[in-house]
């Protein structure tokens, strides 16, 4: 397991909020250490520039351990299940909020969130995947749902309309693709994960008419599962080599770097598209809607308080102010002005001049056009991350082309369904 461990100074480069520096309390140099899982999104990463002054506040060192996705979420789930309580802080996603609230391993946001930090300012479609039956328990971060992200200079070339439908858009990549030229007409994440290949097969498979569930029974390898899996092997003959374990950032970096002209992602990669310093399509990127009838795969990522993690009220109480400063409007305003526009978590910065100044006019409404069509379109069930897990693994074998059986292997995967969801009831 890769991981890389920030431990966070005393350099002070941010000015904190007025509210934030009322005067030190009891708890001050109390909790000498707040230990948090992290990923290495550019929110994440940002913290090391500013966080100086949150430590110098509370006389605390905050430590973030960085991991990959998958590894994060083991190493999470693993921390609070066995009741280690190593971290106060934890990072979570819309993939395992049922589990977490479920079990009661984080505490609801609005118990542990500073007033000031205003939680009726995060974005509705952010805060509604962040909660679980009408309670919030993350302050998200980062998130939205999908865009159709493609190369206008070749549809142009190509006199290819914008596709509206999905029949247009396998069309369009079946024309545009050109490897000899390594031009590839689509890219896809292949690699094995409820938030990997799950997650951009799920659009698929719903768009198509699929339900995750008939009754208390799997039906994720009904007909319509097996055809939605058909399609999208069959998109993969159109996509870089290697795509049957591609994860989000190969499919992202190989559309910068000019090898894709189609890819449906995450609309918070938009403005990659456009960084001059990394992006060599800049400027050559056109955004809009998902075709129909694919829908727009609502998620959000932040920190939430671990109530395994975080039991004294000390504790509890500097790891909500972290939560909320590394959240805040005020976090987000300096991000923005740093060129970080793609993790925006809050409504007010979403609305804000600098925003609209920092990303093109057609990413925004191609964002406004979605965000109807943006719902979980994972099974909200806390026995969701070891299905979607095993689904994973199934849907890289057949990407892959360890299995060839489609049918077989996705009847594989809802008998380890039926197995979790049995264990949930329990």
């Amino acid at each position: 397991m890769k991981m890389k461990t920030l431990l966070f100074g005393s350099a002070c480069l941010l000015a904190m909020p007025a509210a934030a520096m009322a005067q030190a309390d009891a708890c001050v140099g109390k909790v000498p250490t707040i230990n948090v899982i992290g990923q290495g999104m550019p929110s994440v990463t940002a913290l090391d520039r500013y966080l100086g002054e949150f430590n110098k506040k509370w006389k605390t060192t905050v430590k973030i351990t960085l991991l990959g996705e998958n590894e994060r979420r083991a190493k999470a789930r693993l921390d609070a299940s066995t009741g280690a309580g190593a971290y106060q802080v934890l990072y979570v996603d819309e993939a395992n909020i049922a589990e977490y609230a479920t079990a009661g391993w984080v505490y609801p946001l609005a118990d542990v969130l500073p007033a000031e930090y205003d939680i009726s300012d995060f974005r509705v479609d952010l805060s509604n995947v962040a909660s679980f039956k009408g309670k919030q328990y993350f302050a998200p971060f980062v998130g939205g749902g999908d865009i159709l992200i493609y190369r206008k200079d070749i549809l142009q070339q190509k006199g290819l309309p914008v596709p509206r439908t999905l029949d247009e858009l396998v069309a369009g990549i079946k024309a545009v693709n050109d490897p000899a030229n390594k031009l590839y007409g689509w890219s896809a994440r292949g690699q094995r994960g409820s938030g990997m290949n799950v997650w951009r097969w799920t659009p698929f498979f719903r768009g198509l008419g699929g339900k995750w569930l008939d009754g208390d029974q799997p039906a994720f390898n009904s007909e319509t599962g097996v055809k939605a899996t058909e399609l999208y092997v069959d998109l993969m003959k159109y996509a870089p080599p290697g795509v049957g374990t591609f994860n989000w950032s190969d499919s992202v970096e190989a559309f910068r770097g000019g090898q894709v002209a189609y890819l449906i992602e995450s609309d918070v990669f938009g403005p990659w598209m456009e960084d001059p310093e990394k992006s060599i399509v800049k400027g050559k990127v056109g955004y809009a809607p998902p075709p129909e009838p694919l829908g727009s795969a609502g998620w959000a990522h932040g920190f939430a308080v671990s109530a395994v993690g975080a039991k004294d009220e000390c504790t509890k109480k500097i790891s909500g102010d972290f939560v909320g400063w590394a959240t805040s409007k005020e976090m987000e305003a300096h991000r923005l002005a740093d060129g970080i526009a793609s993790d925006i978590g809050r409504r007010s910065t979403l609305e804000s001049e600098a925003f609209r100044k920092a990303v093109p006019a057609e990413y925004i409404e191609a964002l406004l056009a979605t965000g109807p069509r943006t719902n979980l379109l994972i099974m909200a069930n806390p026995a969701w991350p070891e299905i979607g897990d095993e689904l994973g693994l199934v849907l890289e074998e057949i990407f892959t082309g360890t299995k060839t059986d489609i049918r077989g292997a996705l009847d594989e995967a809802a008998f380890s369904a039926e197995d979790a969801l049995r264990r949930v009831k329990k």
